[in-house]
């Protein structure tokens, strides 16, 4: 959304929200969710099959054999899919690639119809699927179709074991444009999918998150101070890694441009930095940007995936509200924490 009175740049276009929607959900809908993740705790499994969610994607066979215990426990049904590393290179950072041999993240392709079988046997567990997720922030195709293939392949095999699979989880993963990146449409991403999916006979299952909500989302930040060295300039803005960790953690990039348009100011090179007390806190590095003064408002461009669900309080900061913006409205989704907030949950116990 460009600001009143000015019209929208390729800039801004490129960097829009790819979808102007999102699915219909309400948390009285938990056959629309599925669980994920190498760490699920017992208490987490007995919460889930409590609330009868459409299935867990199982990443180890003791995983599955806890999911067995605690739904034998509960006198329930849980209704599983496994997730199969099929060790496909998605070519995106290392730190958020999740389907190579050597990743923590689901049971290696080799030892899949081991562990269907496995499964098989254990009371209280239906299989009902299969799925695969290979990364985040991909913008090619081809590793989504190779890992895929790789999975389809495998179906006909476990149903001729007595596996019913339903549900084929294809994952998420698809990236978005943060600086120069070109990644597929959605209907180009979409057909290449089809063209491996469509003869399967399964129910397909999408975890799109950052394609939706990553450029749909800012961080704004105020300009405290300028500073000059004798080998750099420095911005000080209030907003820190605490914030938006991205930078720090995977010296990622995060367009900068003024909140308010001026002409005609200079530019110059500097590292936008935040308050922490971090030589790692910094939103940007060597950026070229206008001149701004303090109390100059920037906004950090896609921020809406993984900005404020990795925020902490690290330095005893408070996370900042969420303000959705709907036509010429704003309205606060998240209120802003309080110094109270922080130390809410603490108790000095009463022999001390």
């Amino acid at each position: 959304m460009s600001p009143r009175g000015h019209t929208t740049s390729d800039w801004e276009r490129r960097f829009r929200a790819p979808v102007s929607f999102l699915p219909e959900w309400s948390p009285d809908a938990p056959d629309r969710i599925v669980y994920a993740g190498v760490g699920k705790s017992r208490e987490e499994i007995a919460y889930a099959l409590k609330s009868d969610i459409l299935m867990f994607n199982v990443e180890s066979s003791q995983e599955l054999q806890l999911i067995s215990d605690v739904a034998s426990n509960m006198g329930v049904e849980a209704r599983v899919a496994l997730r199969i590393n099929p060790d496909v290179d998605p070519r995106t950072h290392p730190y958020i690639s999740t389907g190579l041999k050597k990743s923590k993240f689901g049971i290696d392709i080799s030892q899949a119809v081991e562990a269907y079988e496995l499964a098989l046997d254990l009371p209280r567990v239906r299989m009902v699927g299969i799925h695969q997720h290979i990364g985040s922030q991909i913008t090619e195709v081809g590793p989504f179709v190779d890992a895929l293939g790789k999975i389809a392949a495998l179906i006909p095999e476990l149903r001729a074991l007595g596996v019913d699979i339903r549900y084929l989880d294809v994952g998420g993963g698809l990236g978005i444009t943060y600086k120069d990146e070109e990644p597929p449409i959605l209907r180009v991403f979409a057909e290449a999918l089809i063209g491996v999916v469509k003869d399967l006979d399964c129910t397909i299952v999408l975890e799109p998150g950052r394609v939706i909500a990553g450029n749909a989302g800012i961080l704004v930040t105020r300009v405290l101070y300028t500073k000059q060295t004798p080998t750099k300039h420095f911005l000080v803005v209030d907003a820190g890694m605490n914030d938006l960790i991205r930078p720090s953690l995977y010296g990622s990039y995060h367009a900068i441009i003024p909140v308010h348009r001026v002409e005609g100011i200079p530019n110059l090179t500097a590292d936008v930095v935040g308050p922490i007390c971090e030589s790692g806190d910094f939103l940007a590095k060597d950026r070229e940007l206008p001149a701004v003064q303090p109390g100059d408002l920037l906004a950090v461009m896609s921020a809406g995936a993984y900005g404020f669900t990795m925020a902490s309080n690290y330095n005893g900061r408070p996370r900042l509200p969420e303000v959705l913006g709907k036509g010429d409205r704003y309205l606060v989704i998240r209120r802003r924490e309080s110094y109270e907030d922080l130390i809410r949950g603490e108790e000095i116990p009463e022999e001390l």
